[in-house]
């Protein structure tokens, strides 16, 4: 009980500042019990050796001070225990009650899992499937072709309101969405200032919901709320983003994604089963086609993130100045996390895309913006330091600081994984046709876009001293 009432302390006073007025590296942190529904009379089964899992509040980088009370209920309810009450579920007589277990896997997680076990990223691939099938899991799939929809739908977001720049006031700067813990700073902070300018275009985990219990869904006659959904992703804010409202199909009372699980809870689960890779049997990633399997791993451009900035760049050039642009130089600016790219013609520079990776950064681009200083048209914008790659869910030493010298091979993997283009997957396009009714239909603004909105807070983001 005291675990429960340390939550509900937490999440009641915290509600009142965003603390990231607080220095980064404040070592105080607080550390809350998993929040558990078994009152001592639940059934025992294999799973209840492992440890329930635990977050520190200073892992999740939108906050603590982003939460109501039932929001950081829910999100301590994502872990490791939900996942097996399915796994033990599944194996009781009542057929009724079973559930197609689907687990994606975020192709920033695979370099974690091939650098830590020393495997290639195809080997990681396959016997990070083996293992999870192995505990009963009846599908994993890759949420590479997520990413595809998420950045070709961006790429045209970004067209259309650079053509509309000069009569609609918030049309630029464009500002990426894939990164839950930025949303959530941006919404609950940032407010009105921030969100209009923020890309519609869902994040690929949210989209991989939507193919999930959408389209995969209909090709096997299930209805949504018969697949339990998990995502294996490399940061916390992933669990929070699972929460949203309008990620959740009201007509079947199945949110798009059930649970979150970082990269680490899997090792966890590995450990306290006592399995070791090496002597995983290696299994085939599942295709959401029919009996197709995925083949080898491909990662787009963009050497530590899905590379938002470099496929809308390209994009942009070609369709609105017909320039084909093959190589793109970074240019540091106060940091390594802190870059920009440009577009001359003509010897004027006619696109100016900058990538903002964690929260000090951030916070100047967002001072910039106030002042009315705001150079760029689209910002790629990651709330952790180094990209996806370096997110808390992953390469953490047992202290909580980054593994560098885990990080630094990851980044090897993740930049020698084969890059491919989103135009280029053929599996995509012909669902665009085929179940999205076509690339300018409601269907996919329904299913492929949301609205980001200011959340109203006691305290104003204008008396935020940084």
């Amino acid at each position: 009980m005291e675990s429960t009432l340390c939550v509900i302390h937490v999440f009641y006073v915290s509600f009142q500042e965003c603390s990231k007025k607080q220095k980064n590296d404040d070592t105080q942190s607080t550390s809350v019990d998993a929040l558990s529904s078994n009152d001592g009379t639940e059934e025992k089964n294999e799973f209840d050796t492992l440890a329930n899992a635990k977050i520190l509040l200073s892992d999740c980088l939108a906050c603590d001070s982003c939460m109501t009370l039932e929001e950081g209920a829910r999100v301590f309810q994502q872990n490791q225990k939900e996942f097996f009450r399915i796994l033990n579920l599944n194996k009781k007589c009542d057929t009724s009650k079973h559930k197609v277990l689907a687990v994606s896997i975020c192709p920033q997680s695979l370099p974690y899992f091939a650098a830590k076990f020393n495997l290639s990223v195809n080997e990681a691939a396959k016997k990070l499937c083996g293992f999870l099938k192995s505990l009963g899991v009846h599908y994993v799939f890759d949420t590479t072709i997520a990413a595809d929809f998420s950045i070709l739908e961006s790429q045209r977001e970004f067209v259309q309101r650079y053509q509309r720049r000069n009569q609609e006031e918030h049309a630029l700067p464009m500002f990426a969405s894939a990164c839950p813990g930025w949303i959530r700073y941006a919404e609950r902070v940032l407010t009105n200032l921030v969100t209009s300018h923020i890309c519609t275009a869902k994040s690929p985990q949210q989209i991989m919901g939507s193919l999930v219990k959408g389209y995969f869904a209909r090709q096997q006659n299930l209805s949504p709320d018969k697949i339990f959904h998990v995502v294996v992703a490399p940061c916390y804010d992933k669990k929070l983003e699972a929460l949203r409202e309008d990620f959740y199909t009201a007509l079947y009372n199945s949110p798009e994604v059930d649970c979150v699980l970082t990269s680490g809870e899997i090792v966890q689960i590995m450990e306290q089963k006592n399995v070791s890779m090496k002597d995983v049997t290696e299994v085939a990633v599942d295709s959401l086609f029919d009996d197709l399997k995925e083949g080898d791993v491909v990662r787009h451009d963009g050497n530590r993130s899905d590379g938002y900035l470099e496929h809308i760049f390209k994009h942009a050039a070609k369709e609105l100045f017909g320039m084909d642009v093959k190589e793109i130089t970074y240019k540091a600016l106060k940091n390594k996390d802190f870059q920009e790219v440009t577009l001359e013609k003509d010897g004027e520079t006619v696109l100016r895309f900058a990538a903002a990776y964690g929260f000090r950064n951030i916070q100047n681009m967002v001072l910039k913006l106030k002042k009315g200083k705001f150079l760029y048209h689209f910002v790629e914008v990651l709330a952790c330091p180094g990209g996806c790659l370096n997110g808390k869910g992953q390469a953490q030493t047992e202290d909580g600081k980054p593994d560098k010298a885990l990080l630094s091979q990851m980044e090897e993997v993740y930049t020698a994984i084969p890059v491919r283009l989103p135009e280029a997957n053929l599996h995509v396009q012909r669902m665009y046709q085929d179940w999205l009714e076509g690339m300018d239909s409601k269907k996919v603004q329904d299913t492929l876009h949301t609205t980001y909105s200011a959340v109203n807070q006691t305290t104003s983001s204008l008396d935020i001293k940084w």
